[in-house]
C-alpha cells in the first residue's frame, strides 16, 4: 500500500492522483532525477539509486494512466511499483460533468491534454509528431507502433537549464555547415550539396528551398550504416586535430559518445541548438523535427503518444515517414517567456487548443488564486508545502509530489507554508472563451 502525502483524496473540487513513471534508459538516474523525487513523493516508494527515472505522466493516456486515490488516502501498488486501481479516465467517464460543457462538446469524455515531467540525461531520439491526418493513417496501418490516432503538438517548459535540438537552421547557416563539414558531402554526394550552395535566397521561392533541403536531409538519413560509421570516424579524427571546436561540434561529439555510429549525430548539424533557462518554454507543432538533449522540464501536449523516429535511438525507425512529413521550416524557434497573470503566476499559452501551462512560485507566507475556467486542470506540486482550497471545500495540505485533478469552473486558492512551486496544466483558456462566446 502507499499513502499519498496525508490528507483526504477528495477535497471538494480536488481529486488526488497517483501517477505513472517511465524508466527509459535516457532518463537521469536515482536522486539526480527530478522525476525520481516526484515519483517517490507521489507514490511513497523509495528511489532506486541505480534506476533511470525519465518521465512522470499525469493524465488519461493508456500508455501511462493516472489513478484516482481512494478516500482513505491509500492505493495499491502494482507491477514495478506502478499504481493500479480506478483510472482517471474511467473516473471521468463516470463523472463527465467535471470536464465542462465546452470540452465535452469538442473532445468528448476525455482530457484533451497530457501533462508530464521529463528528466533527460542522454539525448532523446531525433523525431517528430504527426498531424491528425497522418496519425490516423499510421495508427490504422501500424497500431502496435502508433498507439492512437491523435496529433501531438507539445510545449517544454524548463525547470533546470534545458538543451534541445529543434527545427532546421537557416539557409545561410546550412551553407556554412556544408562547407565546413566535409563528411556530409561524402555521405550525400556533390549534387545534393551543390543544390544548397547555389541557392540565391532572393531568387528562390520558399517552397523550392524547402524541397531542396528535404532532398538533402532524406539522402543523409537514408545513408548506409557502413558509410555513416566511416564518416563519423573521420569526423572525430578531424575534430581532435582542431585547436578549438565550436559549440555545435562539441555537442556532436557528445552525441556520438551516447549513440556511436548513428546518423542522428550528423543530422544534429542541420538543427537549431536551443538552450532554455528555467522558466523559458519551447513550442513544437506537428511535423516539426526535434530532439531533447539534457535537463529537466515540464511538458504538456495533446493526448497522444505518437512518435516518428529516425536517429539517436535503439527503437524502431521510420526514416521515410519522418523525412516526408516534416515542415522544413528554416528558422530559429520562438522562445516563450510566459506572461504575468499576477506577481506569482506566469502563464504559457501556445497556439494550440488543447492546453496551456501556469507556473506559480509562492514565497513563504504568500497566497494566490487560480481563477475558475470552464475546463479541467491538473496541478502538480513540484516543491514545498502549503494549503489549498476551493470555494466549496476546507483547506487541505498540499506537498511536493501531490498531483490534483481539478474540475471545470473551480477557483483554487493556495497559501504557502514554505516556498511553494507548482504547475497547472489546463485547456487553452482563450480557446474555451471563444467556444463559450460562440454558443
Amino acid at each position: 500500500m502507499m499513502e499519498i502525502n496525508g490528507g483526504s483524496s477528495k477535497m471538494g473540487g480536488f481529486q488526488r492522483l497517483a501517477c505513472s513513471v517511465k524508466n527509459y534508459d535516457w532518463g537521469k538516474v536515482g536522486s539526480d532525477s527530478v522525476v525520481a523525487g516526484l515519483c517517490s513523493a507521489n507514490s511513497g516508494l523509495e528511489v532506486d539509486p541505480y534506476k533511470a527515472y525519465a518521465e512522470f505522466w499525469m493524465g488519461t493516456h493508456e500508455s501511462g494512466p493516472s489513478f484516482v486515490v481512494k478516500s482513505d488516502g491509500n492505493l495499491m501498488n502494482g507491477e514495478n511499483g506502478q499504481p493500479q486501481g480506478v483510472t482517471l479516465k474511467s473516473w471521468i467517464q463516470k463523472n463527465p460533468n467535471v470536464l465542462g460543457s465546452e470540452v465535452l462538446k469538442k473532445w468528448g469524455c476525455d482530457l484533451p491534454f497530457l501533462f508530464k515531467v521529463l528528466s533527460v540525461a542522454k539525448a532523446l531520439s531525433i523525431q517528430a509528431h504527426p498531424d491528425k491526418g497522418l496519425a490516423s493513417r499510421l495508427h490504422e496501418s501500424q497500431p502496435d507502433v502508433y498507439k492512437d490516432d491523435n496529433h501531438k503538438p507539445e510545449m517544454a517548459l524548463a525547470i533546470t537549464e534545458f538543451e534541445a535540438l529543434c527545427g532546421f537552421i537557416s539557409v545561410k547557416e546550412l551553407k556554412d555547415v556544408l562547407q565546413s563539414v566535409p563528411e556530409i558531402r561524402e555521405l550525400v554526394g556533390d549534387a545534393y550539396v551543390s543544390q544548397i550552395l547555389d541557392f540565391n535566397s532572393e531568387d528562390q521561392e520558399e517552397n523550392h528551398v524547402k524541397a531542396q533541403v528535404k532532398s538533402l536531409f532524406t539522402q543523409l538519413m537514408s545513408a548506409r550504416k557502413d558509410m555513416i560509421s566511416d564518416a563519423l570516424s573521420k569526423l572525430k579524427s578531424r575534430l581532435k586535430l582542431k585547436d578549438e571546436i565550436t559549440v555545435k561540434e562539441r555537442l556532436v561529439l557528445r552525441l556520438e559518445r551516447q549513440y556511436p555510429d548513428d546518423v542522428g549525430v550528423i543530422a544534429a548539424f542541420f538543427m537549431n541548438y536551443v538552450k532554455l533557462k528555467p522558466g523559458q518554454a519551447l513550442c513544437l507543432g506537428a511535423n516539426e523535427l526535434h530532439a531533447y538533449v539534457s535537463g529537466d522540464c515540464i511538458e504538456c501536449m495533446a493526448t497522444s503518444d505518437n512518435v516518428v523516429r529516425a536517429g539517436l535511438t535503439p527503437k524502431k525507425r521510420d526514416v521515410q515517414t519522418l523525412c516526408s512529413m516534416l515542415t522544413y521550416k528554416l528558422d530559429f524557434p520562438d522562445i516563450l517567456e510566459g506572461y504575468c497573470v499576477n506577481k506569482y503566476i506566469h502563464k504559457y499559452r501556445p497556439p494550440f487548443e488543447e492546453f496551456e501551462v501556469d507556473r506559480c512560485v509562492l514565497p513563504l507566507g504568500a497566497s494566490t488564486s487560480f481563477p475558475a475556467i470552464s475546463g479541467p486542470s491538473i496541478f502538480l506540486v513540484a516543491n514545498g508545502e502549503g494549503r489549498a482550497r476551493t470555494s466549496s471545500s476546507n483547506e487541505e495540505t498540499i506537498c511536493a509530489g501531490d498531483v490534483l485533478f481539478v474540475p471545470a469552473n473551480s477557483e483554487i486558492s493556495v497559501n504557502a507554508e514554505t516556498q511553494l512551486e507548482l504547475y497547472r496544466a489546463g485547456v487553452n483558456s482563450e480557446f474555451l472563451a471563444l467556444m463559450a462566446n460562440n454558443d
